[in-house]
């Protein structure tokens, strides 16, 4: 069974920086197709980034050249390197995977996500 368990939310003031942590049991991460995704309160759940098995990254342009997703496929890892935060980052993420046979399928669409970690705060004061 595929289980995936987010750490490392928190708060933090305005500009500064977070590293959130997937950790992942039950399959190889190089396997999957993984990203990360935030609900704020009232909106729907949005993907802030997305790694191919290649390797290949995608984010929205909210977050890009502020957020980097990466993986450690040894650690069974997968991060979210998230700088300059600003309040209308907070919100709960969470990381989420999929097994595909597509070395090159990347998304940031929720409903291509089958497993999903618990979620973890994030929260970004003014």
């Amino acid at each position: 069974q595929l289980q995936l368990v987010e750490s490392g939310g928190g708060l933090v003031h305005t500009g500064g920086s977070l590293t959130l942590s997937c950790a992942i049991s039950g399959f190889s991460v190089d396997g999957l197709t993984t990203g990360w995704f935030r609900q704020r309160s009232g909106k729907e759940r949005e993907g802030v980034a997305s790694i191919s098995r290649k390797g290949t990254e995608d984010y929205p342009d909210s977050v890009r050249g502020r957020f980097t997703i990466s993986r450690d496929v040894a650690k069974k890892m997968v991060y979210l390197q998230m700088n300059n935060l600003k309040p209308e980052d907070t919100a709960v993420y969470y990381c989420a995977a999929d097994v595909t046979r597509n070395y090159l399928f990347i998304s940031r669409r929720a409903d291509d996500f089958a497993f999903w970690g618990q979620g973890t705060q994030v929260t970004v004061s003014s």
